[in-house]
């Protein structure tokens, strides 16, 4: 199948550095974590794979595709899925009352309740659509970089996303939030209704989501700016596709419940920590390297 034996990757760095990290804090707190066997036995599997992948590493064919793409969604999914257990068992302190007064104080108003105004099906529709989008751009922006062979910014784009998600995830431990969907519920008189297939996408996210507290900082947010980033930077023309779908999952973030404003400023400083971090990081790995 090719291989490269011993060759290092920065993305493949970052995975091992951050789900170590999620693996040190549930044996730290293990006695507080639900199922935290559960939560090892995952890490360590991730781990376990990741360094195989870093051992051989694969030049082409199923494997390459594999370590290129298949594994790091797979390993992102996971490590997102684990939340569940892990922000509560490390903190289990909810902030979203704090969340909630930052918003008043920025606006003067609950911003979920004052978007009542403007709640229509097709546009709730349409942004849903918006907000789901999330899960698919950073997979088409990397294929269509591996297709066109562009293998440094794929690589280095790898390493921006990773990371974007991973910090998103230390943000969920650090600052634990339900989100508006949740905590505000009791104040919406107007139901959000689709058209189509609103509900559907709706009740399959809540499925996949569940309750995480990953409000703060808004991930949507950081990591599709993220990718619209890499995007102007390496592929011009999937920027220009990309940019309103960008400016809709924004307002969506917020229409659709799902997020403070608040969050999405912390989305936007947690994009721009990642851009700067993951620049710092992979001219440090290739220094050091």
């Amino acid at each position: 199948m090719g291989l490269n034996s011993g060759r290092v990757r920065p993305a493949d760095a970052i995975t091992v550095i951050f789900v170590a990290l999620f693996a040190l804090l549930t044996v730290i707190y293990y006695g507080s974590i639900e199922s935290a066997d559960k939560l090892l036995v995952t890490y360590i599997s991730l781990l376990f794979i990741q360094l195989i992948l870093i051992r051989y590493a694969p030049e082409r064919g199923f494997w390459k595709l594999f370590h290129d793409i298949v594994f790091p969604v797979i390993a992102v999914f996971l490590a997102f899925d684990s939340m569940t257990e892990l922000v509560p068992g490390v903190n289990p302190g909810d902030i979203d009352y704090l969340l909630i007064r930052a918003d008043y104080w920025l606006l003067g108003g609950y911003p979920t309740v004052w978007l009542e105004r403007v709640v229509n099906p097709y546009l709730t529709e349409i942004l849903q659509l918006a907000y789901t989008s999330y899960y698919f751009l950073p997979v088409i922006l990397g294929i269509v970089l591996r297709i066109k062979k562009k293998e440094t910014e794929f690589n280095d784009g790898l390493v921006f996303i990773l990371l974007c998600f991973y910090l998103s995830y230390v943000g969920y431990v650090l600052f634990p939030a339900l989100g508006p969907r949740y905590t505000m519920n009791h104040l919406q008189s107007i139901p959000l209704e689709g058209k189509l297939l609103f509900e559907k996408i709706y009740g399959i996210l809540n499925s996949i989501e569940g309750i995480k507290r990953d409000a703060f900082p808004s991930g949507h947010t950081a990591v599709t700016l993220v990718v619209l980033h890499l995007a102007f930077r390496y592929e011009k023309r999937l920027f220009y596709i990309y940019l309103p779908i960008t400016l809709l999952l924004l307002f969506a973030t917020v229409y659709c419940r799902y997020h403070y404003v608040v969050d999405v400023l912390g989305g936007i400083v947690l994009y721009v920590i990642t851009m700067i971090s993951g620049q710092w990081f992979i001219r440090s790995f290739r220094k050091f390297s």
